[in-house]
Protein backbone atom coordinates (compact mmCIF):
# COMPACT_ATOMS: atom_id res chain seq x y z
CA UNK A 1 0.00 0.00 0.00
CA UNK A 2 3.02 2.46 1.07
CA UNK A 3 4.18 2.03 -2.32
CA UNK A 4 1.02 3.18 -4.10
CA UNK A 5 0.47 6.09 -2.35
CA UNK A 6 4.68 6.64 -3.02
CA UNK A 7 4.21 6.06 -6.60
CA UNK A 8 1.13 8.78 -6.68
CA UNK A 9 2.38 11.14 -4.64
CA UNK A 10 5.77 11.84 -7.33
CA UNK A 11 3.32 11.51 -10.18
CA UNK A 12 1.68 14.68 -8.37
CA UNK A 13 -0.97 14.48 -10.85
CA UNK A 14 -3.12 11.28 -11.42
CA UNK A 15 -5.97 10.94 -13.45
CA UNK A 16 -9.91 9.73 -11.52
CA UNK A 17 -12.14 8.35 -14.09
CA UNK A 18 -15.71 7.94 -12.86
CA UNK A 19 -19.17 7.20 -14.44
CA UNK A 20 -22.06 9.52 -15.47
CA UNK A 21 -25.06 7.20 -16.57
CA UNK A 22 -22.86 5.48 -19.82
CA UNK A 23 -20.22 8.56 -20.22
CA UNK A 24 -17.31 8.34 -18.46
CA UNK A 25 -15.60 10.77 -17.09
CA UNK A 26 -11.97 11.60 -16.11
CA UNK A 27 -10.50 14.50 -14.22
CA UNK A 28 -6.98 15.16 -12.03
CA UNK A 29 -6.32 14.74 -8.82
CA UNK A 30 -3.27 15.06 -6.64
CA UNK A 31 -3.57 13.63 -3.49
CA UNK A 32 -3.86 10.13 -1.55
CA UNK A 33 -3.33 8.80 1.62
CA UNK A 34 -2.96 5.17 3.68
CA UNK A 35 -5.95 5.70 6.75
CA UNK A 36 -6.50 2.58 8.65
CA UNK A 37 -4.63 0.56 6.46
CA UNK A 38 -6.74 1.51 3.37
CA UNK A 39 -6.22 4.26 0.35
CA UNK A 40 -7.76 7.13 0.37
CA UNK A 41 -8.79 10.40 -1.98
CA UNK A 42 -10.62 13.42 -1.29
CA UNK A 43 -12.58 15.67 -3.14
CA UNK A 44 -15.40 18.42 -2.15
CA UNK A 45 -18.87 17.01 -1.68
CA UNK A 46 -20.27 19.80 -4.58
CA UNK A 47 -18.64 18.54 -7.11
CA UNK A 48 -19.97 16.21 -9.47
CA UNK A 49 -17.11 13.67 -9.22
CA UNK A 50 -18.26 13.29 -5.95
CA UNK A 51 -22.07 12.75 -7.11
CA UNK A 52 -20.72 10.40 -9.45
CA UNK A 53 -18.86 8.02 -6.85
CA UNK A 54 -22.26 8.19 -4.62
CA UNK A 55 -23.68 6.74 -7.48
CA UNK A 56 -21.32 4.29 -8.59
CA UNK A 57 -18.14 3.73 -6.70
CA UNK A 58 -16.48 1.79 -9.66
CA UNK A 59 -13.06 4.15 -10.36
CA UNK A 60 -9.92 3.69 -12.04
CA UNK A 61 -6.87 6.01 -10.78
CA UNK A 62 -3.94 6.40 -13.61
CA UNK A 63 -0.43 8.53 -13.28
CA UNK A 64 2.54 8.44 -14.46
CA UNK A 65 6.16 8.61 -13.02
CA UNK A 66 9.87 8.62 -14.99
CA UNK A 67 8.39 5.65 -17.68
CA UNK A 68 6.25 3.98 -15.50
CA UNK A 69 2.46 4.43 -14.87
CA UNK A 70 -0.15 2.95 -12.25
CA UNK A 71 -3.37 1.82 -12.85
CA UNK A 72 -5.98 1.40 -9.86
CA UNK A 73 -8.70 -0.02 -10.11
CA UNK A 74 -11.83 -0.68 -7.67
CA UNK A 75 -14.76 0.44 -5.78
CA UNK A 76 -14.42 3.25 -3.69
CA UNK A 77 -16.69 4.00 -0.11
CA UNK A 78 -17.45 7.68 1.60
CA UNK A 79 -15.60 7.60 5.03
CA UNK A 80 -17.97 10.19 7.06
CA UNK A 81 -15.83 9.92 10.34
CA UNK A 82 -14.07 13.37 11.17
CA UNK A 83 -10.62 11.03 11.59
CA UNK A 84 -10.34 10.30 8.32
CA UNK A 85 -10.84 13.44 7.38
CA UNK A 86 -7.67 15.01 9.86
CA UNK A 87 -5.64 11.85 8.25
CA UNK A 88 -5.99 12.86 4.86
CA UNK A 89 -5.35 16.44 5.84
CA UNK A 90 -2.56 15.84 8.35
CA UNK A 91 -0.53 14.31 5.53
CA UNK A 92 -1.64 16.58 2.39
CA UNK A 93 -1.65 19.89 4.33
CA UNK A 94 -0.26 21.76 1.68
CA UNK A 95 -1.90 20.32 -1.33
CA UNK A 96 -5.19 20.54 0.54
CA UNK A 97 -5.04 23.64 3.32
CA UNK A 98 -6.23 26.27 0.56
CA UNK A 99 -8.98 24.79 -0.53
CA UNK A 100 -10.73 22.60 2.47
CA UNK A 101 -10.73 23.13 6.46
CA UNK A 102 -11.71 19.12 8.65
CA UNK A 103 -15.00 20.83 9.59
CA UNK A 104 -16.15 23.13 6.41
CA UNK A 105 -18.71 20.39 5.59
CA UNK A 106 -17.23 20.10 1.68
CA UNK A 107 -14.28 17.96 1.88
CA UNK A 108 -15.07 14.46 1.75
CA UNK A 109 -12.74 11.50 1.77
CA UNK A 110 -13.31 7.79 -0.15
CA UNK A 111 -11.48 4.80 0.80
CA UNK A 112 -11.05 1.40 -1.82
CA UNK A 113 -13.31 -0.65 -0.65
CA UNK A 114 -11.03 -3.04 -2.77
CA UNK A 115 -9.56 -3.30 -5.65
CA UNK A 116 -5.77 -3.95 -7.33
CA UNK A 117 -2.99 -1.50 -8.24
CA UNK A 118 -0.78 -2.89 -11.22
CA UNK A 119 2.36 -1.04 -11.77
CA UNK A 120 3.77 -1.11 -15.71
CA UNK A 121 7.04 -0.33 -17.35
CA UNK A 122 7.93 -0.76 -20.98
CA UNK A 123 10.91 -2.90 -19.86
CA UNK A 124 9.32 -4.74 -16.59
CA UNK A 125 6.94 -7.28 -15.96
CA UNK A 126 3.65 -5.76 -14.46
CA UNK A 127 3.74 -5.32 -10.58
CA UNK A 128 -0.13 -6.28 -8.63
CA UNK A 129 -0.50 -4.69 -5.78
CA UNK A 130 -4.15 -5.96 -3.82
CA UNK A 131 -5.78 -3.35 -2.21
Amino acid sequence: MEEIVKFLKEAETYYLATVEGDQPRVRPFGTAHIFEGKLYIVTNNHKKVYQQMKANGKVEICGMHKGTWIRVEGEVKEDTRREARVAMMDANTAALSSMYTVDDNLMTVFYFEHGTATIYSFTAEPEVIAL
